[in-house]
């Protein structure tokens, strides 16, 4: 089976070859035990894919089914195939000892911002805003642009967030379930072409990708940008129109305000210096959640935060926390050729599977259009609630949109945004093959490679698929 789904890969199409990759088990990649499979399928994708369909259907209760999930995959993975780091317990161990920045910086985001939005609500500032946003559906469009250009600068978690507060404000509290999606694809899309914007396009910058490489990802993502924008605003407008004038008697906390901004200042400021000056420290100290906890607890004695609202934060953290650490442990071993039809493959991909590991095995093979991929897999989990941390974070603060069935309903644009956009990508830009982004010399290793990615990209025929053996992607991740 394994021999006829490697051949299938290598004859196929790029898109087909994708799919086929992906979720196929590689003699080459498991280096610890085979991965059991059915019907080519590796069992680990089968239940990660059972949990997410238990998220979709029972959204009432995503965190049980997400717990549940989890626990399944890891004592599958700790009795029959082991982890990347290797066995049993100690394998488990070194898996999450390579995973523990990256969830606690997610833990630190969700909870800190869950402090700040209510910081933000309280200034009165969201009230006063229809008096700068235009009161028709102009004004929705322009919020999904505010989003935008902030997440080039902050996490798309705050980004997402920031814009769910403000929206709640402006509609008083009947915020449509599509503009919800658009807030969430704004947050991704922004941040596609930065590379302080996303976390793929961080690695892709620590692995030594020129942030010039991935800046053109932007003409794709404005023009998403206007074609799931438009309509989400005139939905949301015919929905709940925006506030046209400020509630008789608001005054605007001035020193809330203050907080908000310094707390933000905070977050931007750490996030640009460690990625300028030192991206190696991004992949051992949860810098941006520490940040944003240092800002928070600095400015408490000026206005106290909402503490109580932090079990229930706490409890939508840990439904994200469990699906990040569930996509995690996939046996994603190789990839297809890198082309465009693999770039957009990829993005459909990550509306349902960590682009983490994704953007890692890339990397890994090199060849690819940097920017193109910045695109694809960055906007490319807004096509489906749970498929970014972004989308998951505001489904906290606005529980409805947990409900895949209405999202993929009422939020269809998107996925016609992601190819119109990958479209316009092919047609302004044009696909051009990166070359090898770091040197290899006599070694084999990449010269000042960091720890967090020492690899050696390499361009590939087009009849060939490289495979990576888990102790290789534990060195990307």
């Amino acid at each position: 089976m394994i021999e006829r789904l490697d051949l299938a890969c290598s004859r196929a199409t790029p898109s087909v070859a994708l799919l086929l990759t992906v979720f196929s088990p590689s003699a080459a990649a498991a280096a610890v035990r085979e991965a059991p499979a059915l019907f080519g399928i590796p069992v680990d994708f089968i239940l990660f894919g059972l949990t997410l369909l238990g998220v979709a259907l029972f959204h009432r209760h995503t965190l049980a089914v997400a717990l549940l999930g989890l626990a399944t995959i890891t004592v599958y993975k700790l009795l029959f195939t082991g982890f990347k780091g290797g066995d049993g317990l100690h394998g488990l161990a070194t898996h999450m000892a390579h995973e523990w920045v990256l969830l606690t910086n997610l833990l630190g985001l969700l909870l800190g911002f869950a402090l700040l939005s209510r910081h933000f609500e309280e200034s009165g500032v969201p009230e006063a805003l229809p008096r700068f946003l235009p009161d028709d559906w102009r004004g929705g469009f322009v919020l999904l642009v505010m989003i935008f250009v902030l997440s080039a600068f902050l996490d798309n978690i705050a980004a997402a967030l920031i814009g769910g507060t403000i929206a709640r404000i402006v509609f008083r509290h009947k915020v449509h379930i599509g503009y919800l999606a658009a807030i969430i694809a704004a947050s991704n899309a922004g941040g596609s072409g930065s590379v302080v914007g996303d976390t793929t396009t961080t690695m892709m910058w620590i692995d030594g990708v020129s942030p010039l490489d991935v800046l053109h990802a932007y003409a794709g993502a404005t023009v998403a940008l206007v074609v799931f924008g438009i309509p989400a605003a005139l939905q949301q407008q015919r929905h709940s129109p925006i506030v046209k004038e400020a509630p008789v008697g608001m005054r605007i906390d001035w020193p809330r305000v203050g907080i908000v901004a310094f707390i933000l200042i905070i977050a931007i400021s750490a996030n640009v210096t460690v990625n300028m000056n030192y991206p190696d420290v991004s992949d051992r100290i949860p810098f941006l959640g520490a940040a944003v906890w240092i800002a928070l607890l600095a400015t408490a004695s000026i206005r106290r935060p909402e503490w109580s609202l932090l079990p229930e934060a706490f409890k939508g953290s840990i439904f994200l926390l469990s699906l990040v650490t569930c996509a995690s442990m996939m046996p994603v071993e190789k990839l297809p050729v890198a082309s465009w039809q693999t770039a957009l493959g990829l993005g459909f991909v990550s509306a349902v599977f960590d682009n983490i590991p994704l953007t890692a095995l890339a990397l890994k093979q090199g060849g690819y259009d940097w920017g193109f991929l910045a695109y694809a897999v960055g906007f490319g989990g807004s096509m489906i609630w749970f498929g970014s941390s972004a989308g998951v974070a505001l489904s906290n603060m606005f529980p409805e949109a947990k409900s895949a069935g209405q999202y993929l309903r009422h939020g269809w644009y998107i996925a016609v945004a992601y190819v119109l956009g990958f479209a316009a990508l092919l047609f302004l830009v044009g696909w051009e093959s990166h070359a090898p982004h770091k040197a290899v010399p006599a070694s084999g290793h990449p010269a000042g490679a960091t720890q967090a990615a020492v690899v050696a990209p390499a361009l590939i025929s087009d009849n060939q698929t490289m495979a990576i053996s888990p102790a290789e992607l534990i060195s990307l991740h």
